[in-house]
């Protein structure tokens, strides 16, 4: 019997990818021959030029941004979240460690970036880590809140199911931690307790995002919780292979309900160092 204890034993990224996308939607054409410029609260401009399946990109850095200018080309694929909510996914040619998130919000401007990066082993950190970048997107009027961080998920319990193979639930904890248990799948009995961050991008939608201590890996994931009967999610999942040198890097979607709510006391509602549940 495998010891499940023992995390020498747990599956490698590479190893969970077959048939994890079965649930994924279908790609989303709303970006196809389309420039579209982000801009942050830094100044940073980039340009994307999207065709079917390709983006070319120009970053170029304001004032109070310290990364170089930058341009390249890469594979992109495009999801529809909601009406006129776009999440596109691409995985950096020119820097194999790099994974770009991008939430475009075409009915209020907003945009939304996350940047996931392998890095160098550090003790007590993990492998892979995050970024946020909040900004617009140029041309578009701005209405509404920009996408912020969000406790709106905590005290939920939700079950996530990624094929006919593949079942998980999230137990959302608090600002920074979430629990995560395999129901279904090559991980069935596996359990950890790994770094989240959610930001909301509209009411009932948000970004999630995951980084595990155990696995060199990090996910991302957007997720329409506005009907908790039929949860619906689209993602990616970025890491390092068995290898432990080349890197996996996927896409997946997810259907999902509500399966509890746990309501704290007031005085010990983990919510509240993280701001205003909303």
């Amino acid at each position: 019997m495998t010891d499940l204890s023992d995390t020498a034993n747990w599956l490698p990224l590479d190893g969970l990818e077959p048939g994890f996308d079965a649930n994924k939607a279908e790609p989303s054409t709303a970006l196809a021959d389309r420039e579209i410029v982000v801009t942050d609260e830094r100044g940073t401009r980039i340009t994307h030029r999207f065709g079917a399946d390709t983006v070319g990109w120009d970053y170029a850095p304001g004032a109070a941004d310290p990364l170089p200018a930058a341009t390249g080309t890469d594979h992109y694929e495009a999801f529809d979240v909601a009406e006129g909510l776009v999440y596109a996914q691409f995985h950096h040619t020119h820097e194999p460690n790099e994974a770009v998130s991008l939430f475009l919000d075409f009915t209020t401007g907003h945009a939304l970036s996350v940047i996931t990066t392998i890095a160098e082993p550090v003790p007590g950190r993990t492998r892979v880590r995050q970024v946020f970048v909040p900004g617009h997107i140029d041309g578009m009027p701005i209405s509404g809140p920009a996408p912020a961080p969000t406790t709106a998920l905590i005290g939920r319990r939700a079950l996530w199911v990624y094929s006919e193979d593949h079942a998980y639930e999230h137990v959302y904890l608090s600002p920074q931690w979430y629990t995560w248990q395999c129901l279904a799948g090559p991980e069935r009995g596996l359990a950890d307790t790994d770094e989240n961050t959610a930001y909301q991008l509209r009411p009932g939608i948000y970004v999630f995002t995951w980084r595990e201590k155990v696995i060199p890996c990090a996910a991302v994931t957007v997720a329409d919780h506005r009907n908790v009967h039929d949860l619906r999610s689209h993602g990616a999942l970025f890491g390092l292979a068995e290898t432990g040198q080349d890197t996996t890097h996927f896409t997946f979607g997810a259907f999902g309900r509500l399966l509890s709510t746990t309501v704290h006391p007031a005085h010990l509602d983990p919510a509240q160092p993280g701001g205003d549940r909303s």
